[in-house]
């Protein structure tokens, strides 16, 4: 039996996320070889994730020919065995130049938030050192704390 409610676990998510400045991207290359990378992030609900990082650098060129991606947030600094995270599978892009106003500005809203500086999507454009990029997820999990043999409880966010 789960012990967490999904009104409880739905509260969980978005405090997780709300409460953490880096998500964990986990991409692959074509030949499937795997890479994980912390970045910076901002968020516009719980499903879409952006971060800016240079279009040369290991994860952007992975999500280029392997746009599906892992995201996972948590706080590393809690007590051993008292953990949680959120674990969403999702679709990762390069965000186009006529696109990225929405993006940008909740960057840069969470970056300032946070003692960063402002972005603008002239900070973002083709042919600059740093892109913005996309993830839409699909799903949302969390652990169970129930000692089932998957510890994995699919939230539900409405």
């Amino acid at each position: 039996m789960i012990d967490v409610a999904q009104d409880e676990a739905q509260a969980l998510v978005r405090g997780i996320i709300e409460a953490n400045r880096y998500l964990v991207l986990s991409t692959a290359d074509a030949a499937g070889r795997p890479w994980g990378s912390p970045v910076y992030f901002a968020h516009i609900g719980c499903t879409e994730f952006f971060w800016v990082s240079s279009p040369e650098v290991t994860h952007s060129r992975n999500i280029a020919v392997r746009p599906e991606v892992g995201i996972v947030v948590f706080d590393s600094q809690v007590a051993i065995s008292t953990g949680q995270g959120v674990y969403m599978p999702a679709v990762a892009e390069l965000v186009d130049d006529d696109a990225t106003a929405r993006g940008i500005e909740a960057f840069s809203r969470r970056s300032v938030a946070h003692g960063g500086r402002e972005w603008t999507g002239e900070d973002v454009r083709s042919g600059g050192a740093i892109r913005l990029y996309r993830a839409t997820v699909d799903s949302h999990w969390i652990l169970a704390k129930d000692g089932s043999p998957d510890h994995r409880v699919p939230v539900h966010l409405a």
